[in-house]
């Protein structure tokens, strides 16, 4: 092999190694998207709500025949949670009483679009004022998940907010007529989901997030 040809041999390769590595660095090893084992065979509405409907879905298996399912589909977009820090690093935090679990909870602000042309951004905006009576500077999404993928389409948005004003609450329901805000150092929220005090997933995944930050920062 003379040098020309191997110099563009050495080259082919060294562009193929870069085009495999690339490549490796977006192949998820997971899919997502593969073929469904099942088969959706019908679906009918039996339930509409403002914020959700139900469907009964009747899908079709190889191994079982015939089964039905009830599914849950969110309304007018996702579910929109806001982790607002004030300058001094506290997280508001709101108390709400709960009616399915009998108990109250302490969350953070959340919410659902009133009209189907609300966008996520406006609800964070709307539902931290509302919640926890702030208004923000800079609003931005770090987190999106799915809240029960077995029964419910529901996706849940995080926006990190800073830049924090005192804006006037609104009053969040017959279901919690007094409604405190309770401002928390990001590390006693931390403390406060390791032992069991906070238990709204939203409000877990975010406050475990920013945690990790501001671990992160610290070193």
């Amino acid at each position: 092999m003379d040098s020309e040809t191997f110099k563009a041999t050495k080259s082919k390769i060294k562009k193929t190694a870069s085009e495999l590595l690339d490549k490796a660095k977006t192949y998820r090893p997971f899919d997502r998207w593969r073929s469904a084992p099942v088969k959706e065979e019908a679906r009918k509405q039996v339930l509409s709500t403002h914020y959700f409907d139900i469907d009964l879905v009747s899908m079709e298996a190889e191994n079982i025949g015939h089964f039905d399912r009830y599914v849950l589909r969110e309304n007018d977009g996702d579910t929109v949670a806001v982790l607002a820090i004030t300058d001094d690093g506290r997280i508001p935090l709101v108390e709400q009483f709960r009616i399915p679990n009998h108990s109250w909870t302490l969350e953070l602000p959340a919410g659902h679009a009133v009209t189907k042309d609300e966008r996520p951004l406006d609800v964070a905006r709307r539902k931290l004022r509302e919640e926890a009576g702030f208004e923000a500077q800079t609003f931005d999404q770090f987190l999106r998940f799915v809240n029960t993928p077995s029964f419910s389409t529901q996706h849940t948005a995080i926006y990190r907010a800073t830049g924090l004003k005192p804006a006037e609450r609104a009053m969040l329901g017959p279901e919690s007529p007094v409604s405190n805000v309770r401002l928390v150092p990001i590390q006693d929220a931390y403390e406060m989901v390791l032992n069991g005090t906070i238990v709204d997933a939203k409000s877990v995944i975010a406050i475990q997030h920013e945690h990790i930050l501001m671990l992160e920062s610290d070193r």
